[in-house]
């Protein structure tokens, strides 16, 4: 589980970084799911990012490995590498 104050603070870091940043004043908020994922809530988005021994995997290459794959079909818990 991740701690709420975390969540508060964490982005999506494609969502968030130089060229591909999103418009407004707080792109790439992220929603917790299944207690084991990260997911970005920019409609356009859709990259998921697992958090693994408590530790959220934020590089935007592991967000990319999630993105086709539905919420409800995210493994529980995300696998190891």
């Amino acid at each position: 589980m991740v701690d709420p104050e975390l969540l508060e603070i964490l982005r999506c870091p494609y969502c968030v970084s130089g060229e591909t940043r999103k418009p407004g004043d707080d792109p790439g908020r992220l929603e917790l799911v299944h207690d084991c994922w990260l997911v970005c809530q920019e409609p356009d988005c859709g990259r998921k990012y697992p958090i693994r021994d408590g530790i959220p995997v934020m590089l935007i290459e592991e967000g990319e490995r999630w993105i086709d794959v539905a919420v409800e079909d995210l493994p529980v818990p995300p696998p190891a590498e």
